[in-house]
């Protein structure tokens, strides 16, 4: 999922779960006020709204007063202060989606930003911090330690409900698979087997940031991903079976969206057609049910049914990003992808027959890459037409991966190597600016041809593009 999530054992602190009970013994009433806050400030190409906090808003604003908080609305780091004083939490959550950027050009964590965010908060209160999100739950503990918070949840947010009913009866909370404290052990837990619904709340001033920034919101329509690439941290965040969210529920939130004034949604799955008759299914709910925006979703490019892009498109698709990887079948099978070469000119050709607009994603350099399969790669690209490529020189080695796996039997990294910050895969036969120069020359100036996720140039001409009234993805204007 490129573009798309990542020992010492910490010293027990002096905020410990019986302290943080102490603390919160003051609380002589049934609903606590919770602040959520989205961290994620990565903006490149676009910002993406914060999703995963609108479950947790759904799971317990039934018991607790609720308000979510959004680092890309708010003017600057300073703003939380202003936010926690009107508010006044009894307890804070924070979302981290994000450790680093993924970027072998330009490489950047996010870990330092984070700091600084807590840092804040402390200086202005004394509620427990709980830390969540997709890029928390890659390096909980390690995450939990370095920015010093109070809980974490591991996994799916709504676990936080478990968490606050714990904190009011003064339970030991030690004992809630998926709550993790300060110098204890991670456990991953068990996927929830449980509906899921988000709250979209059209009052909340981020809500309307990103209407006006692009009018890009985004929707879930299932969990979990059956696919087993080395390099994905999504089986680990969200489990490997699918948990299908029924089709008319799909269908009632793209309308939420809609009447909330969205101009586009894009599916948030970690591929929309892991389960093609669901996807289908969706599709149908959204014509039967009247979802009239547009939208996009990430496709893994295996040989659809031959309607089915047909079918994607009357109901509203109009962006398919595929995860191709690559065009050599040696290094599809590495990366253990479930299709080769001639599975994605079926599905190319079958996505712009259907008069969609199509980008395909490429993540060089992995294991067995050599000059070789790249040219085989590079010469099976030009083939494609119609079409924006992204190229990502470089793998993230995540925890929880096959990679990892893969690094440490090499001897590229170390059990005790702290690879919270960006570390990457090398190929044993390309360096990643070997890579990149092959690339760039094959490319020959075309503009259809990006290198990376474009970097703050491109983010600035999206920026532009946003204010000047355009929504969406915005590549397709890329399209050669």
């Amino acid at each position: 999922m490129p573009g798309r999530s990542q020992r010492r054992r910490p010293e027990q602190s002096d905020t410990t779960t019986l302290g943080i009970l102490v603390t919160l013994a003051h609380f002589s009433h049934s609903v606590m006020k919770v602040l959520l806050i989205s961290a994620n400030t990565l903006n490149e190409p676009y910002p993406v709204y914060p999703l995963g906090l609108d479950y947790v808003a759904e799971a317990i604003a039934k018991s607790h007063k609720v308000k979510i908080s959004d680092l890309n609305d708010l003017k600057d780091f300073d703003s939380i202060k202003e936010v926690i004083r009107n508010f006044l939490p009894d307890i804070i959550g924070i979302s981290i989606r994000n450790i680093d950027n993924t970027d072998t050009i330009d490489p950047k964590g996010f870990i330092g930003g984070y700091k600084e965010i807590i840092a804040l908060i402390r200086n202005c209160s004394k509620s427990p911090i709980v830390l969540g999100g997709s890029g928390f739950t890659i390096f909980p503990a390690e995450v939990l330690e370095a920015l010093q918070a109070d809980y974490g949840i591991i996994g799916e947010g709504e676990r936080f409900s478990l968490l606050l009913n714990a904190i009011e009866k003064k339970e030991d909370v030690s004992s809630i698979l998926g709550v993790i404290t300060r110098g204890n052990k991670a456990q991953t837990p068990t996927p929830l087997d449980k509906s899921f619904s988000a709250q979209i709340d059209i009052n909340n001033s981020h809500l309307k940031f990103y209407l006006k920034r692009g009018g890009m919101l985004n929707l879930q329509t299932k969990r979990g991903c059956n696919l087993k690439c080395i390099y994905c941290t999504y089986p680990h965040i969200e489990g490997s079976r699918l948990r299908l969210i029924p089709p008319k529920e799909v269908a009632n939130a793209a309308l939420k969206l809609q009447e909330a004034g969205a101009k586009y949604f894009f599916i948030t799955d970690s591929a929309f057609n892991c389960d093609f008759s669901h996807s289908r299914e969706v599709a149908q709910a959204f014509i039967k049910y009247g979802v009239s925006i547009p939208w996009g979703a990430f496709f893994a490019p295996k040989s659809p049914p031959k309607d089915y892009f047909k079918i994607m498109a009357d109901a509203g698709l109009t962006h398919v990003e595929f995860g191709t990887e690559s065009m050599s079948n040696k290094m599809l099978a590495s990366y253990r992808k479930p299709f080769k070469i001639n599975n994605v000119f079926d599905a190319h050709k079958l996505a712009n027959d259907a008069g969609l607009y199509v980008a395909h994603y490429f993540l060089l350099g992995g294991p067995g890459e050599n000059a070789d399969s790249l040219k085989e790669t590079l010469s099976n690209i030009d083939k494609l037409d119609k079409t924006v490529l992204f190229f990502f020189c470089g793998l993230r080695i995540y925890p929880h991966t096959a990679l990892y796996d893969i690094a440490l039997s090499e001897g590229q990294i170390t059990k005790d190597d702290n690879i919270l910050k960006p570390v990457f895969y090398h190929s044993e036969s390309l360096s990643s600016e070997e890579i990149i120069n092959m690339v760039s020359r094959h490319a020959k100036g075309r503009m259809n041809w990006i290198i990376g996720a474009g970097g703050e140039k491109t983010a600035k001409i999206v920026s532009k593009m946003f204010d000047l009234g355009y929504s969406g993805l915005l590549w397709e204007h890329l399209i050669q």
